[in-house]
């Protein structure tokens, strides 16, 4: 029986790409660069912008590397990069906002199960149509797994806010894949 190691030490990449080790620093690129395109590609709805605001984030990655003292996991210090760099991206652009927090009376009790078959690519579709701050919210929450505190801090919003953006995210997913069952199904 062979032993996969689920979690890889970098300890020897990362010391030698914190010594600008071009090589190093490309094996680190290549090894992490698909799932990070898709932590950002997750906040930004352009592929090319979630490319270069990835790319920044590398080159942010690797001018720090000094900061990562081998204190969990590697890649999740990088994906907290990407998930900064991709909020960045947003509030740059202008596109962070988010509603009233009086619309909805209690935003934490409300949890929706949705049968659907879509495929992730779909899903993928079905958020990139939620305004940013919902999108935003909803991603670091149901994807991320951040809490609100957590959201609030990195939002610089209220927690109720982070709690309002998530239930009318989940209320306008809810209706979009209601409707697209609807047509697949060709029931009402």
């Amino acid at each position: 029986m062979k032993i996969i190691p689920l979690h890889k030490n970098y300890s020897k990449l990362i010391a030698k790409a914190g010594k600008a080790d071009r090589r190093a620093q490309q094996e680190l690129f290549e090894l992490f660069s698909p799932k990070m395109l898709g932590v950002c590609r997750q906040y930004l709805k352009n592929n090319d912008l979630a490319e270069e605001v990835m790319l920044s984030g590398f080159l942010k990655v690797f001018l720090h590397l000094s900061d990562f003292k081998n204190e969990g996991s590697f890649e999740g210090w990088i994906r907290r990069i990407m998930v900064n760099e991709s909020i960045s991206q947003l509030r740059k652009e202008k596109k962070l906002n988010f509603v009233a927090e009086s619309e909805i009376e209690n935003a934490t009790a409300h949890s929706a199960y949705i049968e659907t078959k879509l495929e992730a690519a779909e899903i993928q579709k079905i958020i990139d149509t939620l305004p940013d701050g919902y999108k935003t919210v909803f991603v670091l929450y149901a994807v991320e797994g951040y809490k609100h505190s957590e959201i609030a801090e990195l939002l610089q919003i209220s927690e109720s806010t982070s709690k309002t953006q998530l239930f009318k995210a989940r209320k306008m997913l809810q209706n979009i894949v209601n409707k697209q069952n609807i047509i697949s199904y060709g029931t009402h």
